[in-house]
């Protein structure tokens, strides 16, 4: 497979990583282009490879490409400001997870503290995947959960976690002028912000 073909940026590491995941990040403007459905399954594909506790699995995605008929109904739950920018995506993806699983040796179901975690884990899968195939993300939780999961039919044993917009970077010529201004790849706390040797220090924050 070709190697990371989204364009590079021109952030800066303050020790080596791959760049796949320095340069990847979450515009907002999409091209018309369209997504075949086979490049999606690649990216879920990707995701279904996530680690997760006691390999429960507990992601869940449910997807509709542009031009279906679920379409709409999958824009409809995002919030008004996001539903301005993402109904231009090529496809939108909600991602949900179990809350609940079988433990081994047991029939009835116990709960997951992770299932969050590692339905987060399983959208990092997800996101770079895409970003190595040339596509574009922009997770999303700016979005009525109870509407969604009314919407999409999500028994209450799943939570619904993020959607997320994909498509293929485009000029932003959609965007109002707001979002074009913001069009670009955002910063990250220092290394020193987010990890430390020992105890929690106060460079974390309270």
């Amino acid at each position: 497979m070709t190697a990371h073909l989204l364009p590079p940026t021109d952030r800066t590491t303050e020790h080596p990583a791959h760049r796949l995941f320095v340069d990847r990040w979450s515009p907002r403007g999409f091209s018309d282009e369209a997504l075949p459905e086979k490049e999606l399954l690649t990216f879920i594909e990707a995701a279904r490879w996530a680690p997760s506790s006691y390999n429960s699995q507990p992601w869940r995605f449910l997807y509709a490409l542009r031009g279906s008929a679920e379409f709409d109904t999958f824009l409809a739950p995002l919030v008004e400001f996001n539903r301005g920018w993402a109904q231009h995506a090529a496809a939108l993806v909600y991602v949900l997870s179990k809350k609940t699983f079988i433990p081994a040796g047991k029939t009835e179901p116990a709960p997951t503290r992770t299932h969050s975690f590692d339905a987060g884990a399983a959208w990092a899968n997800f996101a770079n995947q895409a970003a190595i195939s040339g596509w574009a993300t922009h997770g999303m939780s700016g979005f009525d959960v109870a509407a969604a999961q009314t919407a999409l039919g999500v028994p209450d044993d799943f939570a619904v976690e993020i959607a997320i917009a994909v498509g293929r970077k485009g000029d932003g010529d959609k965007l109002p002028a707001m979002l074009k201004e913001r069009e670009k790849p955002s910063p990250r706390l220092a290394v020193a912000k987010i990890a430390a040797s020992g105890l929690f220090p106060k460079s974390f924050g309270g």
